[in-house]
């Protein structure tokens, strides 16, 4: 099996697909993950690796390191449409060259139904949410209201936006690039031109979101794609003694929600919580999300490998990201989640709904007062550890990856494509 695999995003949203592509190679197939060149160095040596979205990628961190307004947000908008444009033309560049026997995409990624439509090989969909699969269980998540089950369902047509928001640009690059024919504006993501039904692979485990009863067959829920980087990564002296240092210790950090403006006050808003609470805490700057100063109780970091810290804390806080959320709840791991925007209040609400956490705090709800009262929650409940422990233990014994591998080899085997080494 030759596997492109299409991904964009934050962190979050790449190194699942990173791990997939490991875990394809490592099983005797051919894998190719297109991804922005900045995540280049988090990709296995063994891994083929293409550039893509690279400029997207650019604007997006400009966005959230530095918006300063609407004017600077309308500039970014302009920005994003052209480096979009090139997106689409890169990844058929990459699909010519590999030539794949199957096309995996997320979706932020735009054209990889459209590549595998014209190369005439299956295509399957994937992101670490349940975003794209309508059920009547719960609204689409980036709804933070519970609604009757009957209009559920209804909210997933969230999902056409994409086709009405981009149809020009996509049906332009169908037309002019792929030689195909324009597609609805109306059109549904899950179903292709000819009318088949799109395989989804979601990569988070059953143990966290459960896998709706109305979910079709389509729909395979694998565990989450998570890979062990710890014994690759040499973490710093001063780093080390930190963590040695008097309990508690906490992990806290942001990711990528920066908004550059609010990174001073966020910090002393983080600073003055961590000292009320009577905590320690490595703290991630990320993308410019909050700007702290070393201190006895605070150690700042850049970038640490999540699978590496996170079971050497006791407690995590972040901002809610599907990729934290996993990598905290792997740990076993009590969480507290500070939304910002998107998904992170629905896994912030799964945190709390499975007993592993306080109730979510909103970011920009958080005052001092309010979060120190969540964080001597986090840190002082006793129900929260061992929940936590028995959350992680479940997951760890999922083989998500090992799921997704399978159920790429049986779609491509029913395609007609050979799927041995």
């Amino acid at each position: 099996m030759r596997a492109l695999i299409l991904t964009f995003g934050t962190r979050g949203d790449i190194q699942p697909y990173a791990a997939l592509a490991e875990q394809l190679t490592k099983s005797g197939h051919e894998a190719v993950l297109a991804a922005p060149d900045s995540y280049r160095a988090t990709v296995a040596a063994d891994v083929r690796f293409r550039p893509m979205a690279t400029a997207m990628d650019q604007v997006m961190r400009d966005g959230m390191t530095r918006l300063r307004g609407p004017a600077h947000a309308l500039t970014l908008a302009r920005r994003m449409y052209g480096a979009m444009r090139t997106s689409l033309r890169e990844q058929w560049e990459i699909a010519q060259e590999v030539q794949p026997g199957v096309v995996v995409a997320h979706p932020k990624a735009l054209g990889g139904l459209h590549v595998a439509e014209r190369l005439g090989v299956p295509f399957v969909a994937s992101l670490p949410l349940p975003f794209l699969t309508p059920t009547s269980a719960f609204p689409i998540p980036f709804m933070t209201r519970q609604l009757p089950a009957s209009l559920n369902r209804a909210t997933y047509d969230v999902n056409r936006f994409t086709a009405i928001a981009y149809g020009g640009m996509i049906n332009r690059f169908r037309r002019d690039t792929l030689g195909l024919p324009r597609m609805s504006r109306f059109s549904d993501y899950l179903v292709t031109r000819a009318g088949d039904e799109v395989e989804v692979l979601y990569p988070f485990s059953r143990h966290v979101v459960p896998v709706p009863a109305d979910y079709p067959a389509s729909a395979h829920v694998t565990g989450y794609w998570l890979r062990d980087t710890a014994p690759e990564w040499d973490p710093p002296r001063d780093l080390l003694d930190f963590l040695n240092g008097a309990k508690p210790v906490v992990y806290l950090g942001f990711g990528s929600m920066g908004f550059g403006a609010r990174a001073q006050e966020r910090g002393r808003l983080v600073q003055e919580a961590l000292r009320e609470a009577g905590v320690r805490a490595v703290v991630s700057t990320g993308w410019g999300s909050l700007a702290i100063a070393p201190s006895e109780h605070v150690h700042p970091v850049d970038d640490v490998p999540h699978d590496w810290l996170f079971p050497r804390v006791d407690a995590v806080i972040h901002h809610g990201g599907s990729g934290t959320t996993a990598a905290g709840l792997r740990a076993g791991r009590p969480t507290l989640v500070c939304p910002v925007l998107g998904d992170q209040p629905f896994w912030g609400g799964r945190v709390h709904a499975l007993g592993v956490g306080p109730r979510p705090l909103p970011l920009r709800q958080a005052t001092p007062h309010a979060l120190t009262e969540r964080i001597v929650d986090l840190v002082s409940n006793r129900a929260y550890r061992p929940a936590a422990a028995e959350l992680g233990a479940r997951i760890s014994a999922e083989d998500g990856l090992g799921n997704a591998t399978r159920a790429l080899e049986e779609l491509t085997q029913r395609a007609g494509e050979h799927v041995g080494p």
